[in-house]
């Protein structure tokens, strides 16, 4: 199982938002690509960054942030938030990032879903951020009437490989991961299943790992100091 420590951005600095609460916002540092070298660092190959502004908004204001965390090429990026175009998932991939995550996007637009997976293939991955079994939309801000087993069903048909799935009302708030949840999206479904949200514990690693799930990100835990990242990509192993 892959381990991908995770950067949220905001105004280029690195924060966590608490169940996806924009006004529950905590700073944990002023440079985000600080964190992207130390993760390097520490042995990781990958990290998840996610654009909180341009979730909410469709643009792309830490562009420049992912291009230079990219760029340095000691970690493979996948970037979230905001990313409803193909112009806006092809500077990235040209700026040196591996995978671009769709969400409202790939919600609402599935014709836009489907032109990314023919023209890059794996390198389009699916953010599926459940409320209440519910996919959530618009940087979490608003919940559709789309169930978590109708939307995957269509992303596998549509060919898409990877797929990050976060149970909101566990994000940043360190009460464990949703094994159930993973469990049966693993039993179901041939995607590849990333677990995103509660993360919290080097037992929730290596349950995730048990389960078979193709990835896990490491958020809260690591920037409280709960879970060393050197032990947390030891357990995934």
């Amino acid at each position: 199982m892959i381990l991908l420590p995770a950067i949220d951005l905001y105004a280029g600095k690195a924060v966590r938002l608490l169940r996806g609460d924009y006004e529950k916002m905590t700073v944990y540092g002023e440079n985000a690509a600080a964190f992207a070298a130390a993760f390097a660092d520490a042995g990781a190959e990958w990290v998840h960054m996610v654009d909180l502004e341009g979730a909410k908004s469709g643009t792309t204001p830490n562009f420049e942030t992912v291009a230079a965390v990219a760029g340095e090429g000691k970690l493979r990026v996948e970037i979230g938030g905001g990313i409803r175009s193909e112009d806006t998932a092809a500077r990235y991939l040209e700026a040196g990032v591996s995978r671009v995550i769709l969400g409202t996007a790939a919600l609402r637009d599935r014709a836009f879903l489907e032109r990314c997976v023919t023209r890059w293939g794996e390198k389009i991955a699916v953010g599926v951020d459940l409320r209440n079994g519910y996919v959530a939309a618009q940087g979490w801000t608003e919940t559709s009437d789309v169930a978590v087993d109708a939307f995957c069903s269509e992303l596998q048909e549509l060919g898409v490989k990877t797929v990050i799935v976060t149970d909101i009302s566990r994000d940043g708030a360190m009460q464990g991961t949703n094994r159930g949840l993973y469990e049966r999206l693993r039993a179901r479904y041939s995607m590849d299943v990333i677990a995103s949200g509660g993360v919290s514990s080097l037992a929730d690693i290596r349950a995730l790992r048990a389960l078979g799930v193709y990835g896990a990100i490491l958020g809260k835990a690591y920037y409280t100091g709960a879970i060393s990242l050197r032990d947390a990509l030891e357990a995934a192993k």
